[in-house]
């Protein structure tokens, strides 16, 4: 047996299930609301499991046959039983396709699994889950969503699927203003307004302070400037968000922190032995600064209104923090050469201005075994470049937030950066 093949099937099964079990409790919940009663809900966790097999054994016979039609006769067969269940939702005055639809999805990803597409099958199912399951908050959400809110998010999508992807990917002149490209430029744009349209969505759902947080963790665990840039923007406006700001901005750089060490571990296992120390004393001032400003905000908790955060997507200031990306890019590649004779540590405070991935990667590389550097060298420059980061991200504070969170920010910085600082004669 194809214990590869197995696995399709396997994944096909686990799909159906989990939507299954997500429209069975909901059947569950009908139980209690007499005017809706449960058999008007269309399948269960049988029904949607066996969708999902189905979907699998059509696309299975598909490939055996050599031809589509198989599949696509199985699908319309399905599609069938659905359309007979939705007219009977609509004689019972049940009208609705969110079950119909995604016995459907389930039906196509189990098709997905055995194209050899595993992950994306798994994906799918897994977000069709998600979308059932946060029905309530989906509606709160887009019941609070304004004229003005619906205008902005048009306007991120406009730039984010219909320039960006026409923007030249190319460099233009000589070093180093080959450093950047249009595209480089556009992405930053693109990722500073996602940050603020999804900590503003996370506002909006779970509340202002929380949502903060939320939006400081997952937009350091891709670039903490860029969630620097977006929260001190925010802060000209949300006065009284400035100790939920000053966490999630902490929260994102503690999570570079944490990033830099796993990107070591990944690339040279063996340099985590040095480099730990200076990176973990930086990382755990910023827990210690997101701890106190968490606790000291429970006060103040309940007079924060989401609604201080509006308009989610603002062109103007994010094309000026994209503009400004770029060019500390190219200002981070002239003093790299020029400084390049004073030796790493010069190269790494330089490429930590712009970026600190890049210059981690590339010292855990040049470590590695009986590389040109050695590991307390490497380690050294790693923690400077993560340093010479961190204070970077202060200076946007500084320059662009509010004097409320500048107080607060920058006192805390400087505990994170003499903290690392502490431990590098140690490594």
């Amino acid at each position: 047996m194809d214990q590869d093949l197995v696995s399709r099937f396997g994944v096909a099964l686990a799909i159906g299930l989990l939507v299954g079990l997500q429209r069975e409790w909901v059947k569950e919940e009908k139980k209690h609301i007499p005017e809706r009663p449960p058999n008007a809900v269309f399948g269960g966790v049988r029904t949607y499991t066996l969708i999902g097999l189905a979907g699998a054994i059509a696309a299975h016979l598909s490939l055996v046959f050599d031809s589509a039609f198989v599949f696509v006769a199985a699908l319309v067969v399905v599609s069938g039983f659905l359309a007979l269940g939705y007219m009977a939702d609509i004689r019972a005055g049940h009208a609705g396709l969110t079950s119909e639809t995604a016995a459907v999805i389930v039906f196509l990803a189990g098709g997905i699994a055995i194209a050899d597409e595993m992950a994306l099958a798994a994906a799918v199912g897994v977000a069709t889950t998600a979308v059932l399951v946060a029905k309530s908050e989906l509606h709160r959400f887009a019941h609070l969503l304004e004229r003005e809110d619906m205008t902005a998010t048009v306007k991120f999508a406009v730039v984010a699927v219909l320039v960006l992807p026409v923007l030249p990917t190319g460099t233009y002149g000589p070093s180093p203003f080959d450093a950047t490209s249009p595209f480089k430029v556009g992405l930053m744009v693109v990722f500073i307004s996602a940050i603020s349209f999804v900590g503003y969505v996370a506002i909006q759902l779970v509340g202002a302070d929380r949502g903060v947080a939320v939006t400081g963790v997952l937009g350091g665990l891709v670039s903490s400037t860029a969630v620097t840039m977006a929260l001190s923007n925010h802060s000209k406006q949300a006065h009284r968000l400035v100790r939920p700001l000053g966490l999630g901005l902490f929260l994102a750089w503690t999570i570079m922190f944490i990033r830099v060490l796993l990107e070591i571990a990944v690339v040279n296992l063996e340099l985590l032995s040095s480099a730990w120390l200076p990176i973990t004393a930086g990382a755990a001032a910023g827990v210690a600064t997101a701890g106190l400003l968490y606790l000291g905000g429970r006060q103040s908790r309940r007079q924060t209104d989401p609604s201080e955060f509006s308009n989610p997507f603002s062109l103007l200031p994010a094309i000026q923090f994209g503009l400004l990306y770029g060019a500390v890019l190219i200002v981070s590649k002239l003093a790299t050469e020029q400084l390049g004779d004073i030796g790493v540590y010069a190269s790494a405070i330089a490429s930590g201005i712009a970026d600190v991935d890049a210059i981690t990667l590339s010292m855990a590389e040049l470590s590695i075994g009986d590389g040109p550097i050695e590991d307390s060298t490497a380690a050294r420059a790693i923690g400077l470049a993560a340093v010479s980061n961190t204070v970077v991200k202060g200076g946007i504070v500084a320059v662009i937030g509010s004097s409320a969170l500048r107080n607060l920010v920058i006192p805390a910085m400087a505990v994170m950066v003499a903290a690392t600082l502490a431990a590098l004669p140690f490594v």
